[in-house]
């Protein structure tokens, strides 16, 4: 649990510091208020895809224990971060040059596909790992619910 509210809190860090990076180069290069840049998109998916996504997983965490199944609680983590570092590093990297007033490039939206590639892939296993806590915690709580009705019934 704390792998998880350690990166939500680092997501929020970065997630807030990629919105005062958004604001203030493109103030020093006087970039035109309201004309699109992915910089703005880099801020609310790190705080979105980052911070609050994560803190929803952690309150699951809590609830299910999906970490019971430590491969695919691990497959999940790790993947996950992996596609949000690659996709908010290339939104960056293509809002800057938009910013700049250069070209881009094919492999840098390449490059933040294969990101959410890699977020979709991490969802998918958090999900198959959820799945697999809310049966054990259904068949947990049978168990309990039988073992009551018996002692009562004694």
């Amino acid at each position: 649990m704390k792998k998880l509210l350690h990166a939500a809190f680092l997501y929020m860090l970065v997630g807030v510091a990629s919105g005062l990076f958004y604001r203030e180069f493109t103030k020093l290069n006087d970039f035109p208020e309201g004309q699109f840049t992915q910089l703005g998109l880099a801020h609310t998916h790190l705080l979105t895809l980052g911070f609050i996504v994560l803190l929803i997983v952690l309150v699951i965490e809590k609830t299910f224990t999906i970490s019971r199944s430590p491969k695919l609680f691990t497959g999940f983590f790790w993947l996950y971060n992996a596609g949000m570092v690659l996709t908010s590093a290339m939104l960056i990297w293509h809002g800057s040059l938009t910013v700049l007033g250069q070209e881009s490039s094919a492999m840098i939206a390449g490059i933040a596909g294969l990101g959410h590639m890699l977020i979709t892939a991490g969802m998918i296993v958090f999900f198959v790992a959820l799945r697999r806590a809310v049966n054990t915690s259904g068949q947990h709580t049978a168990t309990v619910e039988a073992a009551a009705v018996e002692s009562a019934a004694a």
